[in-house]
């Protein structure tokens, strides 16, 4: 119990006397001990390191979980150390409401049945989001957690042993500083020759005694600096060490980094596939679901005469040219006369009205009457009468064919 009560007043001193010289360095009442410029840069980055991390971790996790309570509940499950449930996904949600309506109103209906063709895309969207949830939470956030909770503690604790080991130093140099000045005060007072006639004999005695146990104080004083000097550059050197390994760091988290828009590359590679597919399935079933009707607009629209511009008039005076008539779609009936008919390879192009466009994205040819697209190339696109409002023919060179509307962007 006497031991226990003699450190407690120790460490209580020890605190008292940091607290003292903080305030003091505070109010500019104390010298106190810098840090080289390249420790100080070293601080600076590991500061900014921590910060940003933060932040990038905050905003992954709101991009991959937007719901704060599900982000509460999945931090507490992990405080615990027990596994997060699994959770369904939007998409897949979506899927099953969608399948449960297809069944409600009928899945042989028009509408039954493209209700499952989206809500199978969906369930298949919403597969590859939990994919991807789940690859970038192994992949990147957790490497981010742990720097935080591992190295960056580390850091902390070693920066504040090291801030108290300044603190002790600068503490023993002020200390040896008035312990100098006091064995010089004293010391010029012992030099004095003593006057026996007006000044008693003891008090040139005591003089020499204070002399003596300043120079004592001197020598202590001196000693505890030589052993704070000593752990301060320990500490300083470890804690260097620590604030050098940012570097590397920063390495993993570039590795980190890579692996995350990779994962997040296939999850939209995925997405924008499924998509495409499921286009292609509703625009095959077109003709089904709106029977009997005009594939295309048949009625012109052209601007009325008195709103023609100049060279619409003087494009009128030319040569006739063909145009394609309006073909019916009717259910059941193979529509090889609208095809015929609609052969981009036979048609011209209209002697006004056609229209540079850009490629947004690939597209693959289904037939010889397509034509096929690579991204960010200029063709030229122009729409003849009774074709498909979401086709157009395209121009690049020799090369004719049909493009879907929406993998262009038309320019004027």
């Amino acid at each position: 119990m006497d031991f226990n009560v003699k450190k407690l007043a120790s460490d209580a001193g020890v605190f008292f006397s940091r607290a003292m010289q903080f305030t003091e360095e505070k109010l500019g009442q104390a010298e106190k001990t810098e840090l080289d410029a390249h420790f100080e840069n070293l601080l600076a980055r590991a500061d900014s390191t921590k910060n940003w991390t933060e932040k990038i971790l905050r905003q992954t996790e709101v991009l991959l979980q937007p719901n704060p309570s599900a982000r509460v509940e999945e931090f507490l499950y992990e405080k615990l150390d027990r596994k997060v449930p699994s959770r369904v996904t939007n998409g897949e949600l979506l899927a099953q409401y969608m399948t449960e309506a297809a069944n409600d109103f009928g899945p042989g209906t028009p509408y039954g049945k493209t209700l499952i063709k989206v809500g199978e895309t969906q369930r298949r969207l919403g597969a590859a989001e939990r994919d991807f949830i789940h690859s970038a939470s192994i992949n990147f956030l957790t490497p981010l957690r742990n720097f935080l909770e591992g190295d960056w503690r580390t850091i902390t604790k070693e920066r504040r042993i090291l801030q108290n080991r300044r603190l002790d130093l600068d503490a023993c140099k002020a200390r040896l500083k008035k312990a100098k000045a006091a064995e010089a005060k004293a010391a010029c007072e012992g030099d004095a020759v003593p006057d026996f006639q007006e000044t008693r004999p003891r008090n040139y005695v005591l003089s020499a005694s204070a002399s003596a146990l300043w120079s004592d104080e001197v020598e202590k004083a001196e000693h505890e600096l030589r052993l704070t000097q000593t752990e301060f550059d320990r500490q300083a050197e470890v804690t260097r060490l620590l604030l050098e390994g940012i570097s590397s760091t920063h390495v993993n988290h570039l590795r980190c980094l890579h692996e995350f828009v990779e994962s997040q590359t296939n999850y939209y590679a995925q997405c924008y596939q499924y998509m495409l597919d499921l286009q292609k399935q509703l625009g095959s079933s077109k003709g089904e679901i709106f029977s009997g009707t005009f594939v295309g607009n048949a009625e012109s629209t052209s601007p009325p005469p008195a709103a023609a511009s100049p060279p619409a008039v003087a494009a009128a005076t030319l040569p006739a040219v063909p145009t394609i008539p309006v073909v019916p779609t009717i259910v059941g009936v193979p529509n090889t006369v609208a095809e015929s008919v609609l052969n981009p390879n036979e048609v011209k192009p209209p002697a006004s009205g056609t229209r540079k466009a850009r490629v947004l994205y690939d597209y693959e040819a289904a037939d010889s009457t397509e034509l096929a697209l690579l991204a960010d190339e200029m063709i030229t696109v122009y729409s003849l009468p009774g074709m498909d409002p979401d086709w157009l023919i395209g121009e690049r060179g020799n090369q004719k064919g049909k493009v879907p509307v929406t993998y262009l962007e038309l320019l004027s």
